[in-house]
Order: C-alpha cells, then sequence, then structure tokens
C-alpha cells in the first residue's frame, strides 16, 4: 500500500485534528511524515525528512517529527534540539512503546494520534504558548514520493 492511501482522509483529518490538538497549548511544532519505503537506517531517514521539512529552522528549536515507513513497517520520533535538551532520555522511547502497543493492533491512527498527544503536553510543559506565537510549520501531513 502506497503511503498517501494509508491513511483514509478521515484517518489524516483525525491525525492533523491531534496535531492541532498537541500544538493548541505550546509554541512547539509536530510533523508528520509518511513514506512508502525505507531502506536505510530508519533515524537516519527521518533526520533527513526533519531537514528537508525544515522543522530545524523553528525559532525555539522544538520541532517534532514524526516519521513512518508503511510497507517497510518502521517509525521514529525525532525531536529537535530544543526539546531534546529539556525531556528526560527514555522520553521518545516512551512514546514509542505507546504507538507500538496501538500499530500491534493495527491500530495506527489511533497509536499515532496518542504519540501526537504525549509529545504535546510535553512540548506545553517546556515551551508554553505565547501569546505572539504563531504557527511556523504546517499541520498537514506530508508524504514521500
Amino acid at each position: 500500500m502506497s503511503a498517501k492511501k494509508f491513511f483514509t482522509s478521515e484517518q489524516q483529518k483525525a491525525i492533523q485534528q491531534a496535531i492541532a490538538d498537541a500544538e493548541h497549548n505550546t509554541s512547539g511544532e509536530v510533523r508528520v511524515h509518511i513514506d512508502d519505503q525505507c531502506k536505510e537506517e530508519v533515524l537516519d531517514k527521518a533526520a533527513h525528512t526533519f531537514h528537508r521539512l525544515k522543522m530545524n529552522k523553528t525559532k525555539l528549536r522544538n520541532g517534532v517529527l514524526f516519521y513512518l515507513a508503511v510497507s517497510d513497517k518502521k517509525f521514529a520520533i525525532l525531536g529537535d534540539k530544543g526539546i531534546n535538551e529539556k525531556v528526560e532520555e527514555n522520553f521518545w522511547d516512551n512514546i514509542k512503546e505507546e504507538m507500538l502497543s496501538h500499530f500491534k493492533n493495527e491500530q495506527f491512527t489511533e497509536g499515532l494520534s496518542k504519540g501526537i498527544k504525549m509529545a504535546g503536553e510535553k512540548l506545553k510543559t517546556h515551551f508554553p504558548l505565547q501569546s505572539n506565537d504563531t504557527n511556523e510549520l504546517n499541520d498537514d501531513m506530508s508524504f514521500g514520493k
């Protein structure tokens, strides 16, 4: 199945709503990128995607990328420097475990939405919404070739 067809339009809307909800009380930025395949180390591919989407250009360096390669059943979560300096060492692993518990039951929308929510709660703690905040990155899901 191709990345663009992996989630139905309703599921994509639910994920985009999870992103909007997560960003509602924070200056942090969340993106979701879906690829068909990942033939390299998943964290390397996620890092490449992170930079290609200019997520490293946010003012406070507090972007979070949820990267999935659907055909290869790989995923990664990548936080930028600003948030990585503030969260506990195993924070991203805890989110991955929560998401994986849903993914194992083929509950991909629920798992992704839960991970986004968990990241948003931590972003809100360390990067609360400022009165002059602007949404620096698009909330739409992006897809690979």
